[in-house]
């Protein structure tokens, strides 16, 4: 049935919907040619409308193994084609029957070319998904409407509930504050041989230090939430108690309970060729990030003993910070695994930090 994607600046993109749908949400891109699931799945996305810059969607399937979370979490996907067949020998469902079991829409024949090229002239926007409005006055009135509302946090809606044990009982205790956290994050840290105490995002210090662990994790999750403020209160006093990892949106809690400025980026980085390089070094890494803030380089400066260990090769923004004497890294990048039941090399370091 035919579909509309409406900006906030009103420009208008016409496609095709297999769902009758009407979402709201900020617009983001993602410029990966693979991992549609994984997008989806992850709780950093939360209530965002996600469109594919790949043109072709769904050719692979989807399989439970490659979920990120339990949930979609995107408001809805856009793409240019979705493909009607889909070949993978661990695939179990199509994309299409995937969203629906989801209760997720797609609006698909887009001209995502187009829509991608205005959205990095223009920078981060609004936009609502329509198959039953089509007047662009009330679809801009809704917009509006949308905008006046108070913030609604997604921490609570991403996180868990109540602080459960994961993992076996080994040398290595680690509480993990889940702002988000990725299935594959946890394979990782389990990979490790960590015990794991994952805690609500809203969790206090107190809480924390109540099992022992010997470090922290702060995990990624939605960015600019209006509850993180209080997650960077709390977690002021564990700084200097011990080994803290922050990432993504959890490396910029970690930066803001240093005293550091978050600004925000004109287009965000969301993709899988993020090219970072570390200061003093001939080095390049390629990672994969998915986010719309950075750390303030001027406001960091002013910190004693925070170092930048690594920045974007692209637009030199921070993209890890350290500190030795404080037993602190943040990485503002994601940290997927480089290969089949191996551990990312920042988690490995993270894990030395911990001793014995």
């Amino acid at each position: 049935m035919k579909a509309v994607l409406f900006l906030e600046d009103g420009k208008s993109f016409a496609g095709q919907s297999d769902v009758n749908t009407e979402c709201m949400g900020e617009v983001i891109i993602n410029t990966a040619v693979v991992g549609y699931q994984e997008m989806l799945t992850d709780p950093a996305n939360a209530g965002k409308i996600l469109v594919f810059t790949y043109p072709l969607i769904g050719n692979y399937g989807c399989a439970l193994k490659f979920n990120e979370s339990a949930k979609v979490w995107v408001a809805a996907a856009v793409m240019k084609e979705k493909s009607r067949l889909y070949s993978n020998w661990q695939a179990n469902t199509s994309l299409d029957d995937f969203l629906k079991n989801h209760k997720r829409a797609a609006i698909y024949n887009l001209d995502t070319r187009t829509l991608t090229v205005h959205l990095r002239e223009k920078g981060p926007l609004l936009g609502v998904i329509s198959t039953v409005e089509f007047d662009p006055k009330k679809l801009q009135e809704k917009i509006n409407r949308y905008k006046q509302q108070p913030a609604a946090s997604l921490l609570t809606e991403v996180s868990v509930t109540k602080p459960r044990t994961q993992g076996s009982l080994r040398v290595k205790k680690i509480a993990v504050l889940d702002l988000g956290v990725t299935a594959s994050l946890l394979g990782q840290l389990e990979g490790l041989g960590f015990s794991l105490k994952i805690f609500p995002g809203h969790a206090n210090h107190k809480q924390i230090l109540s099992v022992k662990p010997q470090g922290l994790i702060i995990t990624s999750g939605p960015e600019n939430d209006c509850d993180l403020e209080a997650v960077v209160q709390n977690i002021k006093p564990l700084i200097g108690k011990m080994p803290i990892l922050g990432i993504a949106t959890g490396c910029q809690v970690l930066a803001s309970a240093l005293g550091a400025r978050l600004s925000r980026l004109k287009l965000g980085h969301r993709g899988v060729n993020y090219p970072i390089a570390r200061p003093g070094t001939f080095k390049g890494e390629i990672t994969t990030q998915n986010h719309g803030y950075v750390i303030d380089n001027n406001s960091l400066r002013k910190l004693k003993g925070i170092k930048v260990t690594a920045y974007n090769l692209n637009d030199h923004t921070i993209e890890e910070i350290e500190s030795k004497k404080l037993k602190l890294i943040g990485v503002q990048y994601n940290l997927p695994s480089p290969g089949l039941q191996e551990a990312n090399a920042i988690l490995i370091k993270f894990s030395k930090l911990l001793g014995n």
